[in-house]
Order: structure tokens, then sequence, then C-alpha cells
């Protein structure tokens, strides 16, 4: 049987024929997790997405290779998890790879989350469980801080090296430079592993507004592949610079955070899904808010967290179906900014 990772390179040409139609997250803020439904262009459309069920796909402009719209952000396995817990994440690495058979799903992890944990322990259950060839393995690096201090070189490498032996695979799909740090030497570092075939794509993330100025001087300045930002449909200041320069220069976006970490679901509370959520199938609030992210033709991906297997399953939905028309989008918005601040 030919894995994910074997058919993603025979695919890839054909891909990047596909019409893009919408290109990228970690996201937190657990406590009312739910299901979604979406679709797109750039590989399983919205229209067949809706009749059939199945995952909507987006392209990778560098690459031509797709992705699931829906991913799982890995920040909540930690060294601190009790082994109950880690058997919980475990079944959620499992939904994850099975939501849709034959595709994979991305997973972004770091290797500074959790203390290495996170790393280690899905590199541990997926090859144990069979399935890591069927993961698009996404990770990220960072030595020098929140952007300002320098890298060490050797210290950069040594980290690289440490996420490949905790994920135990041969190459990363995407490693990215984790907050904005010292952009230079670590996306030129990338860019040696990427040259060595060792890592497929490379980028950066940061999740603070402060840094999209400097963000957007990295896009312009380095031949990266994706950047990874915070998104949310009470959170939109991206839509101003970050997504348009990301469809101008044909760089995919992983989005974080699509949730506003806990604050949506506080600021929701037990308010009733609005019934016209159903006309692009959104059924829970998860869904209402993951469709509003990926509705959005820059985005690749996005990427929520959840310690929780039901969640993972509710969230693989807001990759299915319809997506929020203009219309739709418009009003969404209005709705959210009605409610009481968190």
């Amino acid at each position: 049987m030919i894995s994910r990772r074997e058919w993603l390179r025979v695919t890839a040409g054909a891909g990047a024929a596909v019409t893009l139609g919408a290109c990228g997250g970690n996201g937190s803020g657990e406590a009312a997790n739910a299901a979604a439904n979406g679709g797109a262009a750039g590989g399983v459309g919205a229209d067949a997405a809706s009749q059939t069920g199945e995952m909507i796909l987006r392209t990778i402009p560098s690459s031509g290779e797709q992705i699931p719209v829906i991913g799982l952000g890995g920040r909540w396995i930690s060294t601190n998890s009790t082994p109950e817990e880690l058997e919980e994440h475990r079944a959620v690495l499992h939904a994850l790879a099975n939501g849709a058979e034959g595709m994979g799903r991305v997973f972004d992890t770091a290797a500074g989350y959790g203390g290495g944990a996170s790393e280690e322990y899905s590199g541990e259950w997926a090859q144990e469980d069979g399935f890591a060839d069927d993961i698009f393995w996404a990770s990220k690096v960072n030595v020098a801080g929140r952007g300002g201090d320098s890298a060490d070189p050797e210290a950069v490498r040594e980290q690289i090296e440490r996420s490949f032996q905790r994920l135990r695979v041969p190459e990363i799909d995407l490693h990215q430079v984790h907050n904005m740090g010292d952009p230079p030497t670590q996306l030129g570092i990338l860019q040696e592993y990427k040259e060595e075939g060792r890592i497929r794509h490379i980028g950066i993330t940061t999740t603070s507004e402060g840094q999209y100025p400097a963000l957007a001087e990295v896009m312009r300045d380095y031949p990266i592949d994706f950047v990874s930002v915070d998104y949310a449909i009470d959170n939109r200041t991206v839509e101003e610079l970050i997504l348009p320069l990301a469809q101008d220069e044909g760089i995919a976006v992983m989005v974080y955070l699509p949730f506003g970490r806990t604050r949506m679901w506080a600021r929701i509370g037990d308010r009733p899904l609005p019934d016209w959520a159903s006309e692009f199938d959104a059924s829970t609030w998860a869904q209402f808010m993951l469709k509003f992210v990926v509705a959005h033709p820059a985005v690749t991906a996005a990427a929520p967290g959840t310690s929780n297997p039901d969640h993972m399953v509710d969230n693989l939905g807001g990759g299915r179906g319809r997506l929020p028309t203009e219309d739709h989008l418009r009003r969404m918005v209005e709705l959210v900014e009605a409610l009481p601040q968190a």
C-alpha cells in the first residue's frame, strides 16, 4: 500500500495545477470545543465536500502539495501530563490521523512545547501505532527567545536534530522559526536543511501583533513557504497586512488560536448557535469559528489545540461542507461584536 508521503510526491505536480482558491494553527481555549464543516477550492471543493463529507484540501503555493484545512496544535502535551492525560492525548492524535482515510493530518508542535514532550510523545505514539507516515509533521525551532536576541548556530542545529530524534522521522514536512527569533540565522539554517532534503517546507511564526511589521519584512525578503499567525473571528488584524501579503508572495498560512485562546468561549457562554449557521454546515460554535477562519482565501490550514478526542473529531468537521459566503461573514462578525467582552 502506498503511504501518504509517497502519494504526495507522486501528486505534488498535479496538485500545483489545481485551482488554489484558498491557502494557514494552533489554538488554545479548550473549554467548549465542538465540531465543524467547511469547503474550499484547491482540492476537494466546497460543493463536492458538501456532498461527500470529504475533508477540504488546500494547496501549499511553493510546492503544490495539498494538505487538509483543519489540523491539530500539540501544545497540550507536557512533561507534567498525568498517565491518564497522556492516554487522552494519544487518543486525540489517533482522531487526527484517522480523520480522513489516506490523507493524514497536519500536526503542529515545537521543540519548546511541554519541555519537548509534545514532540517526544507524538513521535513515539505515531510510530508505535503505525501512522507516522500519515502525519504532516510541523515543528518549530528557536534558541533566540521572542525576537531581539541572537541565535547561536550550533545551538540551532542541536535543537533541530533533537526534533528529528523526538519525532522519529527522516524528514520534517514543515519546520519554522518560532516567535520571530533571529530570522537571518535560524531561517538560514532551516534553508540549509531544506536544500539537503531533510526539511520540506520552512517558515516563521508569531502570535504578537507588534511583530507583524517585522514579519512582513521577512515575508518579502526570505524564500519561505509558510507563515503562522493568530487569527480568529474577534482577532482579525492579520487581514490588514499579513494575509494579503501572503497571497501576493505565494506563501502558505497556518492559523493559530482560531478560538481566540479561551476568550471566545467565555463570550459565547451558553448562547445557542444561530439557525442561519446551518446554511454553511456549522452545527456548533467551534464549527462556526473555524469556518470563519478557513473561509479566508489566504488560509491554508488552521490548527486548533485540544486535549479531548471528541473535540478533535468535532474540529475536523470544520473542514467539511460549505463555507460562509461574504454575507455570512458579515453577519458572523456583527454577531460576535455584539457579544459581551470576556
